[in-house]
């Protein structure tokens, strides 16, 4: 054996032991979110912003419309040219006409802040418009509420076309073996390791407002991470829960929106620091890329084979956060490759537009 060889084998194994270590702290994990028996008595907000979602957003205010624990709904009209505030009144919700971003802020963040300060009550909760919340998620993020001062919540994805079921499974499964599932009971992340999700928080309004509001997250396109890390920094407690019970995502409808979307800050470079990042593209590619490459080549090691029933046994452990799934969802493990590369190259070019605006160079990594 080569010397060269010998070194990729024994940076395979090293990654392999590291992914294996943040994958045993799933054996401990909190409970999925489930609805209460009762909606509670307080009063909740639930903010959702919008920016040209006509055709996505009736669902999930029809779900918000729903539950007994919802006191006010505001949509943030982020500056839509569509239809999205005919839809949105439709269901009842009070708009809000949103500005343009300030200089330095990202347009989801906008939104957010604005809808934070002009929310009525204390306790909110905010979702993004291709969520499909069902009755009982908001009284079950106030329930968490009580032990941690912010939370987010990862949905049930609804993967519609065969192209969506064979990538989106591959992508959610780098963010386990990078990071491990966020909701351990045992395993408390550096600040610098947190993750979270964007498209359903919940924490105290006043608390949120006196601690800056989103302007933790003003320049970030990975918002809902740099928010997270920030709070956290400052002394927050910050959870994650597994809410797919209660709570449903249509997030892209093809493949290559999928890849061009989501695709953008998979990396998390923006909240990332080089090292960090280098190590993490490094570690997909030798545990999650190279094993498929040399499967498909017929020439996978004894380790490569390991790596593969371990890749496998992670999509089988993934199957209830899917909704469908089919053949293309177990033959996941194949787009491997194609995730690695949309990993790397999300580290090295960052995204300057989103929904159509145009940004200057935004972030820095959150310490």
């Amino acid at each position: 054996m080569h010397a060269a060889t010998r070194g990729l084998s024994a940076a395979q194994l090293v990654a392999g032991a590291m992914v294996g270590v943040r994958l045993a702290r799933g054996r401990h994990r909190h409970a999925p979110l489930q609805r209460p028996p009762s909606p509670g008595a307080e009063l909740v907000t639930v903010l959702v912003p919008a920016r040209n979602e006509e055709h996505r957003i009736g669902p999930c205010l029809a779900g918000i419309a729903e539950d007994p624990a919802v006191a006010e709904l505001i949509v943030i009209d982020d500056c839509s040219t569509d239809a999205t505030a005919e839809v949105a009144r439709a269901h009842g919700a009070r708009m809000l006409t949103g500005r343009e971003p300030a200089a330095g802020w990202v347009g989801k963040s906008w939104a957010l802040q604005q809808g934070l300060e002009a929310a009525s009550h204390d306790l909110v909760v905010c979702l993004d418009a291709d969520t499909r919340p069902k009755p009982g998620l908001v009284a079950a993020l106030a329930e968490v509420l009580r032990e941690a001062d912010f939370i987010t919540a990862g949905p049930c994805f609804d993967c519609a076309t065969t192209g969506e079921r064979l990538l989106h499974p591959s992508m959610l499964a780098s963010l386990v073996y990078r990071f491990g599932p966020g909701d351990s009971r045992d395993h408390k992340p550096r600040v610098a390791r947190l993750v979270a999700n964007g498209q359903c928080m919940a924490f105290r309004r006043r608390a949120l407002l006196d601690a800056g509001g989103f302007r933790h997250a003003a320049g970030y396109f990975t918002d809902d991470a740099a928010l997270t890390r920030a709070l956290a920094h400052n002394g927050w407690r910050v959870a994650f829960r597994d809410g797919r019970e209660l709570l449903e995502v249509r997030m892209h409808s093809s493949a290559p929106e999928l890849w061009r979307e989501w695709g953008r800050t998979i990396s998390f470079a923006d909240v990332t620091k080089p090292a960090p990042l280098t190590a993490d593209c490094v570690l997909v590619a030798l545990t999650m890329g190279l094993p498929v490459m040399r499967l498909i080549r017929l020439r996978p090691s004894r380790l490569d084979l390991v790596l593969l029933a371990v890749r496998w046994l992670l999509l089988a452990g993934l199957r209830q956060s899917y909704s469908r799934r089919g053949v293309a969802f177990w033959l996941s493990p194949l787009a491997d490759p194609l995730t690695t590369v949309r990993l790397l190259s999300s580290s090295i070019r960052q995204p300057l537009s989103w929904r159509g605006r145009g940004y200057a160079a935004l972030g820095k990594p959150v310490e």
